[in-house]
């Protein structure tokens, strides 16, 4: 089952309250999906630490429900 993107910005904003998500579908089948996120969580921390704290929003829906989700992620 896809994921629209009102659902994937609600758990993300869910998970980082203060988050400036932009989504791009990348195939038009709310299956694949590129996210910019902003948050101020991010400070100081790695590239690959931002990225998981984006993927833990989702649970385990990420890879299943969720197929695919480019991420590019940075402090304001």
């Amino acid at each position: 089952m896809p994921m629209p993107a009102a659902e994937i910005e609600r758990l993300i904003k869910q998970a980082l309250p203060d988050a400036i998500v932009e989504l791009t579908a990348l195939a038009n089948d709310d299956d694949h999906w590129a996210a910019t996120v902003i948050s101020e969580r991010f400070r100081d921390l790695s590239r690959v630490k931002q990225h998981q704290l984006v993927n833990a929003a989702f649970g385990g829906r990420l890879g299943t429900e969720l197929h695919a989700l480019s991420l590019i992620t940075r402090a304001p």
